[in-house]
C-alpha cells in the first residue's frame, strides 16, 4: 500500500442529536468499518452534542473524512491526520459558516505555512494586509469560531486543542 496506514483524530464539536448516527454511519464509511462512537452533550449550543473518534488509515484518510463531512447544516468538526513517512499533517476545520479549513501541520501540530505564502503576504507591505492574510493562512476565523466548542463539559472526555495566535 503506497503511503502506508496513518493515525489521526475527528473532533466533532457540534452535531444535532438527530445527525450523530449519520456521522457514524459516513465515517464508517470511509473507514471501511462499524464506527460507533460515544456522544456527551455540547454545553455551548442546547440540543448538541459532541465526540472524539481516533482512527488509522492510508495516508489522505484524513481529507477523505473530511471531505465527506463538509456542508452539513449545524456540524462543526475537525479532522486531524498525523505526519507519516514522505508526508506532512494536516488539519481541517469545519463550521456551518465558514465551510472547510485545511492546513498542513508539522509534528507537534503547528500549522506550517509555505513560504510562497508568506511572501505574497509580505509584498503588499501594508500591516493590517499581512495580518489579515496571515490570519486567514492560519485558519483564525475557524479557531475563533470552534474555540467555544472545543471546551468540553465536565467529567467529558478531553483532548486539548490549542488556540494557534
Amino acid at each position: 500500500m503506497a503511503g502506508g496506514i496513518v493515525r489521526g483524530v475527528l473532533f466533532v464539536h457540534s452535531a444535532p442529536r438527530a445527525l450523530c448516527p449519520h456521522i457514524e454511519w459516513q465515517a464508517g464509511g470511509v473507514l471501511d468499518l462499524r464506527v460507533t462512537m460515544d456522544w456527551t452533550p455540547q454545553p455551548a449550543g442546547r440540543g448538541l452534542y459532541r465526540t472524539e473518534y481516533s482512527w488509522q488509515g492510508p495516508q489522505g484518510t484524513g481529507a477523505t473524512l473530511a471531505s465527506a463531512l463538509r456542508g452539513w447544516d449545524h456540524l462543526r468538526y475537525e479532522v486531524t491526520e498525523e505526519p507519516s513517512q514522505g508526508a506532512d499533517g494536516a488539519r481541517w476545520s469545519h463550521t456551518p459558516d465558514l465551510g472547510i479549513f485545511h492546513a498542513m501541520t508539522d509534528v507537534h501540530g503547528n500549522i506550517v505555512i509555505p513560504e510562497d505564502r508568506v511572501r505574497a503576504a509580505l509584498e503588499n507591505g501594508d500591516p493590517r494586509a499581512v495580518r489579515e492574510a496571515l490570519d486567514l493562512a492560519l485558519g483564525a476565523a475557524w479557531d475563533d469560531e470552534l474555540e467555544p466548542f472545543r471546551q468540553a463539559g465536565a467529567g467529558a472526555p478531553v483532548r486539548w486543542l490549542h488556540q494557534v495566535g
